[in-house]
């Protein structure tokens, strides 16, 4: 795990910091894990624009990812770790002893040729997965279930790791990574360790075409548009003053978004730190 400054022999590389990839063992994707990606340039079915600055970008397969973890009580070893254009973090391509392979998301220390589980009554070993009720207090967990049999819903991009704090009944009470504090269903899945690719959030793509290739179109600034186009468009020369606006008049920058009758809201201990 690890960046690199490059050296500045052309103006896209003269600010680029790169992942080394040192940690990748494959190069080449399990096809039978594959699935084709269509890609909307932001339109709907009717051709109209209804998300802007979305268009263009490599082309892409989707690697069917393991977020169940339900095939209990059959080990599987480690076969790679692979790139994946879809996530932020590595992913590693494990064979059961049955045969199957599955792609999951890999955890940072895994190693080829290790030997992972999942279910009720395994070991709290890196790349397992278990029901948050047996794991001692204390564990740095991810790809946490909200809900039981739902698959990992959270927890899941680069570098980032809950931990297992308390039990309170039916419930246990994790810290996530934004500082959040709140309440799960014990019986819910979580897998041990911490996700891959912790250095994701020292990179830097160097250019604006880097941004392009993932199918990210150029942002205008709203002070920049005109004034049937947005509160803050127009004016003579540089305008500024006044409050920042959403493109249809809300107030921007702290304005609370989460909806106050939320069911959830009641499993929340703390929130998260702003």
């Amino acid at each position: 795990m690890g960046v690199k400054r490059l050296k500045p022999v052309t103006p896209g590389t003269r600010f680029r910091i790169a992942n080394t990839y040192e940690e990748l063992t494959g190069d080449r994707p399990e096809k039978s894990l594959l699935l084709s990606i269509k890609k909307s340039g932001g339109r709907n079915n009717q051709g109209t624009m209804t998300m802007r600055y979305i268009g263009g970008g490599h082309k892409r397969q989707y690697r069917l990812i393991d977020f169940k973890r339900d095939k209990t009580g059959v080990s599987a070893t480690v076969k790679t770790i692979e790139y994946d254009p879809n996530r932020t973090c590595f992913i590693s391509l494990v064979e059961y002893k049955d045969g199957e392979k599955r792609y999951i998301l890999a955890p940072n220390g895994i190693e080829v040729g290790q030997v992972i589980v999942s279910g009720s009554g395994v070991t709290p070993d890196l790349g397992n997965a278990m029901p948050m009720s047996e794991m001692p207090l204390g564990s740095i967990i991810h790809n946490i279930e909200l809900n039981p049999g739902q698959g990992g819903r959270i927890v899941r991009s680069a570098g980032s790791s809950a931990q297992l704090l308390a039990r309170d009944g039916k419930y246990v009470i994790i810290k996530l990574p934004s500082g959040e504090t709140r309440m799960i269903l014990s019986s819910c899945m979580a897998t041990i360790g911490v996700v891959s690719n912790s250095d994701h959030n020292l990179e830097n793509k160097g250019k604006a075409g880097r941004n392009r290739w993932l199918g990210r179109r150029p942002r205008t600034r709203p002070a920049a548009m005109n004034p049937v186009d947005h509160p803050m468009g127009g004016g003579e020369g540089r305008a500024k003053g006044g409050q920042a606006r959403s493109r249809k008049g809300t107030g921007l920058k702290g304005a609370k978004t989460r909806n106050p009758n939320k069911i959830s809201n009641k499993l929340i201990i703390e929130r998260r730190k702003k």
